[in-house]
């Protein structure tokens, strides 16, 4: 037993070192995934006649063997193993004998780990999608709860107009759930079973993909052999992108909080179990976690550049390259989620200061609501703009409260219509809840075990 590829020749230790890299690290993490499409895949093997029906049962039996283990770290893969394909297939030959050297008859160990990958992304993107959802429903809660909250508006980080603590938490609610169809859409895109491409070519075997497919719940076979080799990278890029997307939102809304709990504006307070102090100043309160999320963002943007450079000039079919593409994905997606995570609690507990936020409104804000009242009374917009420029001692004692109400058509502070992004959020749950366990139904009836594969 060795390397899947091993034939008479000791690879030169330095060249193991380079050449696994971490990826026997990192694949700890897609052995549960690996086993299970082993599963479909040596049960189609034994549908087109290549195993017994003892040997598929052998099999799948040792293969949630290793799962067991895997999930009590009494499973192991060595920089010797290289990655967990092999590990696998070392521990199947070392318990079954021959029966374990079937197991890669019609595969590559390129298919293989893309399709571990895609079933290890799926459900990443079920928990992300959860999680983003959470932190929607909460924005949409926590706006509805301050809807009737003034809080000055900005342009240019100057008072603009008069808002509402109500309308910055639904604005960040729905660029969230906007941000969860692009989620969806990963999903849409990565949810296709690679099994049977091989090394890009297919094999002169009479596979059944679509079985496999069908087994491992993907909604489709990824058609075009050498296509499958083609993707891999483009699928993780994708998902990166989705995981972007969210991240920049976040980092919009860090910033917020960061700027407005500071004491000179003082309209939001941080509580001090979410806040980090200081090693030397001890009156520190300091919105760290808010920080790193801006950091984190940078991080996921960087990483998702990365993915895309690496597959950018590559030719057709496998590279190793592609092996560069695995830590820089899984490192994404783990911030990203977690990230999601922390924002999501953090607006739980953060506390509303009206006091100091109507305190905020100093006479010009009320400026543009001023012209427009003498617009209403006839006088045209650019003679009432200048006219209120010119005259700006006149706004003092206007009512912010009454500025939010007068503001009624949709969307607007007088009208958030947060019961829209409510409908939206539920429809995305019911959609996310129906897929979720249908793969989980399918997962069970393969393994008999009720497997998750990304853990957080």
């Amino acid at each position: 037993m060795g390397k899947l590829w091993h034939k008479k020749t000791e690879l030169n230790r330095e060249i193991e070192k380079f050449t696994v890299g971490d990826d026997y690290i990192l694949d700890r993490e897609i052995v549960s995934a690996d086993c299970t499409a082993s599963i479909a895949h040596a049960k189609m093997l034994c549908e087109i006649g290549i195993l017994k029906q003892k040997e598929y049962e052998d099999l799948k039996d040792e293969l949630i063997n290793i799962i067991k283990d895997n999930e009590t770290g009494k499973f192991s893969i060595t920089i010797q193993d290289e990655d967990s394909h092999t590990a696998i297939e070392n521990r199947l030959t070392e318990v079954l004998g021959e029966e374990g050297k079937k197991i890669h008859a019609g595969r590559s160990r390129n298919d293989q780990v893309i399709a571990a990958l895609r079933l290890f992304s799926r459900d990443f993107l079920f928990a992300f999608r959860e999680s983003c959802l959470n932190l929607s429903e909460t924005l949409v809660d926590f706006a509805e709860k301050h809807k009737n909250v003034p809080m000055p508006g900005r342009t240019h980080m100057q008072l603009a107009m008069p808002s509402s603590v109500g309308l910055w938490g639904g604005a960040f609610a729905e660029e969230m759930i906007d941000d969860i169809t692009l989620v969806s859409q990963a999903y849409k895109s990565s949810n296709i079973s690679p099994l049977g491409s091989a090394a890009s070519y297919g094999v002169p075997l009479n596979l059944d993909r679509e079985m496999v497919s069908g087994l491992l719940g993907f909604d489709r076979v990824q058609n075009n052999v050498l296509y499958v080799n083609n993707s891999r990278g483009k699928i993780e890029s994708i998902i990166l992108n989705s995981a972007e997307q969210v991240m920049l939102t976040l980092s919009k809304m860090a910033q917020d909080m960061i700027l407005f709990s500071m004491p000179e504006f003082g309209y939001f307070t941080l509580p001090e179990e979410i806040c980090t102090g200081s090693s030397i100043m001890p009156q520190k309160r300091n919105p760290g976690v808010l920080e790193l999320i801006r950091a984190k963002t940078a991080a996921v943007s960087a990483l998702t550049m990365q993915v895309k450079s690496i597959i950018r000039g590559l030719p057709s079919g496998y590279n190793r390259d592609f092996q560069e593409t695995k830590r820089a994905f899984m490192q994404g997606i783990r911030t990203a989620i977690m990230s999601v995570n922390i924002m999501e609690l953090t607006i739980r507990k953060v506390k509303v200061n009206e006091k100091a936020l109507i305190e905020g409104f100093r006479p010009e804000i009320f400026a543009t609501d001023r012209a427009l009242e003498l617009v209403k009374q006839g006088m045209p917009f650019r003679e009432a703009y200048r006219e209120v420029g010119l005259h700006l001692e006149n706004l003092k004692g206007m009512d912010p409260y009454r500025a939010l109400k007068e503001k009624d058509y949709s969307g607007t502070t007088g009208n958030l219509r947060l019961d829209l992004s409510a409908d939206r959020i539920k429809n995305l749950r019911i959609e996310a809840e129906k897929e979720e366990n249908r793969i989980r139904e399918k997962m069970e009836k393969l393994t008999g075990l009720n497997i998750v594969f990304y853990k957080a």
